[in-house]
């Protein structure tokens, strides 16, 4: 392995962000090879030097993982809860490495949730201007009228969680099983907490069920509780969605 910027292998073993490592190498506490460095231009191989952060020898960089995984309802998408709720750590077993959710959906909803330990890539995909687009199927109680679909198609205020109100972006939505409590598919650009639901109740009708089936290029395909690795066409796919280039993802 060609060498690299100091910074980039202490980020990539997983020991700190990449920001955190510079504070390291220039306060004094890297070393390389027994001497303590502290330029920011520095380069190493990580296979061939033997690089010790606050002491600790580095071990190389941390294996990257991809799971796409099938929330059932119940379950927080967080790592811990204060209330003691299972959470989707509960369903992940044997990956061997320690890996996080991408975003979050709620506990009475379900469906499809990124799980990685790819921080540069989930910063990507939760930042408002990626424009992932997410797609839910969503069960309503009472059949909104036509003019309140356009109304949620155009975008309309909703209230957010700190008492402001906000004017979500235009939505792509179709009826996809017609009824009393008919159901349809909604596919958002953005992700506000509980905003399907916050925008349904703007216009007069109370969500039943929600269900995540597609999150930017990857589709739903296990069962409730399961979950399996991303493809390497997959993980690309996404890399371009949120704007990454693969160039740059395959170097690193």
């Amino acid at each position: 392995m060609s060498a690299e910027r100091l910074q980039k292998i202490i980020a990539a073993a997983g020991v700190a962000s990449r920001r955190k490592a510079e504070e390291l190498i220039t306060s004094g506490r890297v070393q390389i090879n027994g001497t303590t460095v502290t330029a920011l231009g520095t380069k190493a191989d990580p296979e061939k030097d033997h690089i010790r952060v606050n002491g600790k020898l580095l071990h190389g960089a941390q294996r990257h993982v991809y799971l796409l995984l099938n929330k059932p309802v119940g379950y927080v998408t967080t790592v811990s809860d204060p209330e003691k709720r299972p959470t989707v750590m509960n369903l992940i077993r044997g990956v061997g490495s320690r890996i996080y959710p991408v975003g979050r959906l709620d506990y009475a909803s379900e469906g499809l949730v990124l799980m990685t330990n790819d921080g540069t890539l989930a910063h990507k995909l939760m930042k408002a201007a990626s424009h992932v687009a997410k797609t839910y199927v969503v069960k309503v109680s009472g059949k909104p009228t036509e003019d309140s679909i356009a109304k949620l198609r155009g975008g309309l205020s909703i209230a957010t969680d700190d008492g402001r109100r906000v004017r979500t972006s235009p939505a792509k939505i179709r009826i996809v099983k017609e009824g009393p409590n008919p159901w349809y598919e909604i596919t958002l650009i953005e992700g506000r907490n509980r905003q399907i639901r916050r925008m349904f109740e703007e216009v007069g009708h109370h969500v039943e069920k929600i269900k995540r089936v597609k999150y930017g290029p990857l589709a739903l395909d296990v069962p409730p509780g399961k979950f399996r690795a991303l493809t390497l066409k997959e993980v690309d796919r996404l890399r371009t969605a949120a704007g990454q280039k693969l160039a740059e993802n395959r170097a690193s």
